[in-house]
């Protein structure tokens, strides 16, 4: 598939996007911006950034924004001659053919609303099922670009729908990976960790992001969704992610944390919880709205972990296990507790965690006689019409 939109390009707008990342990284995005708007005579992206984002780091220029208009007239009239010529000789196949190229060129230069309309004509064109869900793959990827959340979640199911037809292999594959990063963008952490992790074996996407970066995703989104033992079997021991660790430097940190959490070494989670949240969360477009959330409750899971194995324990020395202070974890600890999230009680007098374990067989009891009287009320009412209708029949 055509790398268009070009994603990388959304990264860097939002890397401009947000003044308090390092100064270094915005200069290196807007570099990378300019100059993709430029090589690329990007009119619509240029007009796009200055009006809709007033992204100040991007100055504007008139006279460069007309040159860039009017090479892409030039380009969209050679591309729409091509489709005349077509149509005059009857071929339906270059036709739609031409159509696509009409909306992969307005992607590409990133007018959103103009490569829809082409690729939605020539989604109507177009015969073969594979091709269809290819033109939609390129629509989720604009709305990808753009952060339209409810497009993109639209238009995935609409590719559902057709896979579900007959889509073949790779492209079954290839909807987990796009699926599982819209649902990472929407804080469906357990759904995306499923789908990502699923998608490393059988990675094709690169039109959408490198193998490395869905390796992240993937290992960021199980970190906080999987248990003690999948996160072992599904990350820890995975192939895919031990034979990148090696040649791919920024997934250290990720893999201390997945480490150090399964091995039980609560101060090294914490510190590598804290290069993830700088290097992976933070800069991220994807993931920097739920940064708060997924450092918060990974907190909750590594409290959560080591509170099982005991029944009462000191804060003094639970605070040495993570590393922190007394004060931070006796304040921490109250956020989770009021809304049970953690099953313990602080004796802040004493110093001591006491957990109190849900009572399992006692819910289940509880559980077993709640459907038991529902399902005697339906025999009742049951055996009340069967005796109604019985004396009508009489009568």
């Amino acid at each position: 598939m055509a790398p268009v939109p070009d994603l990388s390009l959304a990264q860097d707008i939002f890397v401009l996007q947000t003044p308090s990342l390092p100064s270094k990284l915005q200069e290196t995005s807007k570099a990378r911006l300019l100059e993709a708007i430029e090589s690329q005579n990007q009119a619509p992206l240029y007009y796009y950034l200055h009006t809709n984002l007033d992204l100040q780091q991007i100055p504007w220029d008139e006279e460069k924004y007309k040159s860039f208009a009017a090479r892409n007239d030039e380009e969209i009239k050679a591309l729409e001659k091509v489709i005349a010529d077509a149509e005059e000789a009857g071929g339906e196949m270059e036709i739609a053919e031409g159509w696509v190229k009409v909306g992969e060129y307005w992607a590409g230069v990133g007018d959103k609303d103009k490569a829809v309309l082409a690729l939605r004509k020539a989604y109507e064109l177009t015969p073969g099922l594979g091709s269809k869900i290819d033109i939609l793959f390129t629509i989720i990827r604009l709305g990808i670009f753009f952060d339209d959340k409810p497009f993109t979640g639209r238009e995935i199911e609409n590719v559902r729908v057709l896979i579900d037809r007959g889509g073949d292999w790779d492209r079954r594959n290839r909807l987990k990976t796009y699926d599982g990063l819209y649902k990472l963008s929407i804080r469906k952490f357990g759904e995306a960790a499923d789908l990502l992790l699923d998608s490393l074996s059988t990675f094709t996407s690169t039109e959408l992001c490198t193998y490395e970066q869905v390796v992240e995703y993937a290992i960021l989104a199980a970190g906080v969704a999987l248990g003690r033992v999948p996160l072992k079997t599904k990350v820890i021991d995975s192939p895919e992610v031990l034979s990148l660790l090696p040649t791919t430097p920024s997934l250290e940190p990720l893999a201390t944390l997945t480490n150090s959490l399964y091995i039980c070494d609560y101060a090294s989670f914490f510190k590598a919880l804290l290069e993830v949240d700088e290097q992976h969360l933070k800069p991220n477009r994807y993931l920097a709205a739920h940064a708060k959330y997924y450092v918060k409750e990974m907190r909750r899971k590594g409290y959560s972990q080591l509170l099982e194995s005991y029944r009462a324990l000191s804060l003094k020395s639970m605070a040495d296990a993570f590393g922190v202070s007394v004060e931070f974890l006796d304040n921490d600890l109250s956020k989770f507790i009021p809304q049970n999230k953690i099953n313990c009680v602080i004796d802040r007098v004493n110093g001591i965690i006491e957990t109190n374990r849900p009572d399992n067989k006692n819910a289940q009891y509880q559980l077993l006689v709640k459907q038991g009287d529902v399902l005697l009320t339906k025999l009742q009412k049951y055996g009340t019409a069967v005796r109604m209708s019985g004396s009508e029949q009489v009568a």
